[in-house]
């Protein structure tokens, strides 16, 4: 397993380099937990929060400091990638995880913001994915990049639904990796179940 800030098993491109995200686990949360006030407040009767809710708590969190505000779209991913019983919500625990890895995201985009300027070029981009231990071919950054940015440059909203995308996608692929040798075989019902859920 690559660590951030550690050469992958093997080095090179694709072999486990399967990288992964800043931030740890949550741990089981409790009324007083400082967390629990932004999740209640807009957390529905059931206890959980969907894609509109979980935008409204992050904005009113400032977890995205001087950034703006996540789009719904980002915020569909994000439940996308830690919605375990497919519901389509978070329930607290949930909310806790996804909590810590947003704000490993955060730190870590930060520190590959060099000019401060609110977002990552190709290059800055390239460097965080290998910092987390992505090992990605040029080409794909290429791919990547050009799907997330505006003129080259990737905002703090676009940046957390690209690691989304690709966690989610990462963890996908690895489950079916089981040799971890960066091949598998997809029927084609089972790789669109895996890419649509995203």
């Amino acid at each position: 397993m690559a660590f951030p800030g550690q050469p992958a098993p093997g080095g090179g491109f694709y072999q486990g380099g399967y990288g992964g995200a800043p931030g740890g686990p949550a741990f089981p949360g409790q009324a007083q937990d400082p967390l629990y006030g932004y999740f209640t407040a807009v957390a529905g009767q059931d206890g959980q929060i969907d894609a509109d809710e979980l935008q409204r708590c992050l904005t009113q969190s400032g977890i995205a400091g001087a950034y703006k505000p996540f789009n719904v779209e980002t915020c569909r991913l994000m439940i996308s990638m830690l919605d375990r019983d497919m519901s389509g919500t978070l329930g607290f625990n949930e909310f806790k995880e996804l909590w810590a890895v947003v704000n490993g995201w955060k730190q870590h985009f930060m520190s590959f913001d060099n000019d401060n300027s609110g977002t990552v070029d190709r290059q800055e981009l390239e460097k965080a994915l290998m910092n987390m231990g992505f090992r990605l071919s040029p080409q794909a950054v290429t791919a990547i990049t050009r799907r997330y940015s505006t003129h080259g440059k990737i905002t703090f909203d676009d940046y957390i639904a690209c690691c989304v995308k690709l966690r989610a996608l990462t963890e996908c692929f690895r489950r079916r990796d089981t040799s971890q040798q960066g091949f598998v075989n997809f029927h084609y019902d089972d790789f669109i179940q895996c890419v649509m859920s995203i």
